[in-house]
């Protein structure tokens, strides 16, 4: 792990070197998570010609924080961009692509947004960028129930729902009130700052997801969405699509995307 400073503390990174580097490759990882359980897809981007930096999000894994505690998204996307500063530096002249998942869709739409036209490509994988009714229902009550978030929704796989639970660097608390006011603030955010507009993006998501719900994400979609949009629902897969039994389908659609958005990509 490496470190910088970011807006709010000390921000860990992970890096994933390419002998032959082609790309540089981003990952923003998802709410109560960290970027270790990147590593298969991190192997995947490697062997395609990437050099992959993936941050630990302020409050998550080895970075400062009180654990999954978000108050500033905005805050999380400035450190983001600082992690890209340093894989420009290390890796100049390279196009740069982006990756978030949960959460980290909200990042990297954010990204998109605030910083136009310095991504190659972004993919977004069961973002967080609609309207939760989960979310609204907790807020609505005096005390946010003890419920931590249920493993077997994660993905088939009973093996990813096992691993997550036994990972200590892995929040598996209830959400924090600000936390909920957080997310939902900067939904109505991404919702009001326009389109992603010629960007190219590639949307990603479980038919059964339901931590972040297909039809409120697919209805914030209808407003984000420009002229460069692709988009593919698995069905039947949950929340994770990157950890589940189809795994190797989703990340070749990931690898044809960049190919199509003009990336130097090593295939085998």
């Amino acid at each position: 792990m490496q470190q910088l400073r970011g807006t709010h503390g000390t921000v860990a990174y992970r890096s994933w070197p390419s002998t032959t580097p082609g790309f540089v490759a981003l990952l923003a990882h998802g709410y109560g998570e960290h970027s270790g359980r990147y590593g298969h897809l991190a192997s995947t981007l490697t062997s395609a010609g990437a050099a992959v930096y993936a941050p630990d999000h302020h409050g998550h894994g080895q970075s400062d924080g009180t654990p999954a505690e978000i108050s500033d998204v905005d805050g999380i996307v400035a450190d983001l961009h600082s992690i890209a500063d340093i894989a420009r530096g290390e890796h100049p002249d390279l196009p740069v692509m982006l990756l978030g998942h949960s959460m980290g869709g909200l990042i990297a739409t954010r990204y998109a947004q605030t910083h136009p036209g310095e991504l190659a490509a972004l993919v977004l994988s069961g973002p967080l960028v609609g309207q939760n009714p989960a979310f609204s229902m907790l807020l609505s009550m005096d005390e946010i129930p003890e419920i931590p978030i249920d493993p077997s929704v994660l993905s088939r796989d009973p093996e990813v729902g096992a691993a997550y639970q036994a990972d200590p660097l892995v929040f598996h608390g209830p959400f924090a009130r600000v936390t909920l006011e957080t997310f939902t603030a900067a939904v109505e955010t991404v919702a009001s700052s326009g389109t992603l507009g010629d960007q190219p993006t590639l949307w990603l998501h479980g038919g059964d997801d339901q931590l972040v719900p297909l039809e409120p994400t697919t209805e914030a979609m209808r407003t984000l969405r420009g002229p460069s949009f692709e988009e593919k629902v698995y069905p039947g897969a949950r929340h994770e699509i990157l950890n589940e039994t189809n795994r190797s389908e989703v990340e070749s659609d990931i690898l044809d995307f960049l190919g199509r958005a003009g990336l130097p990509l090593t295939r085998d």
